[in-house]
């Protein structure tokens, strides 16, 4: 099948179960490790900018940050109006994403093996110009 929707929902349904897979003795699904490491690079920020940042929709994230406050990775605060949202990472939040990093690294030497560099780097510059041109229309 040659669906570009198609293939890359397949392949992100199977690279997603691996970094799962990987990341489960820290206790954290790969969704949940990105969103910690986003919270790390950019700091406090709002529901909104995160959710453009990380392309999710801000019903999945906001879902995703409740689960993610439940387990005290993250702290959702009141921003400067009652429409605004804060998000935070916790102490607790930074434990876990240093615990997973060394699990992440893992997961990444393995398809680094799989692909050679230059795929892979060809990879991720074709995944950008997807995303870029999704963001387009």
């Amino acid at each position: 099948m040659d669906c570009v929707s198609f293939n890359l929902r397949k392949a992100n349904r199977a690279v997603s179960q691996f970094y799962d897979d990987i990341l489960r003795p820290a206790g954290i699904r790969g969704t949940q490790y990105s969103l910690l490491v986003a919270l790390k690079i950019c700091g406090p920020v709002l529901v909104t900018q995160l959710a453009e940042h990380t392309v999710i929709d801000r019903t999945t994230l906001t879902r995703n940050l409740k689960v993610m406050e439940k387990q005290g990775l993250i702290k959702v605060l009141p921003g400067e109006d009652r429409r605004t949202r804060i998000v935070t990472i916790t102490e607790k939040g930074l434990a876990v994403l240093l615990t997973a990093y060394s699990l992440w690294t893992q997961a990444q030497s393995k398809i680094k093996e799989a692909m050679s560099d230059e795929r892979l780097q060809t990879l991720m510059k074709d995944l950008s110009t997807l995303i870029e041109v999704s963001k387009a229309e």
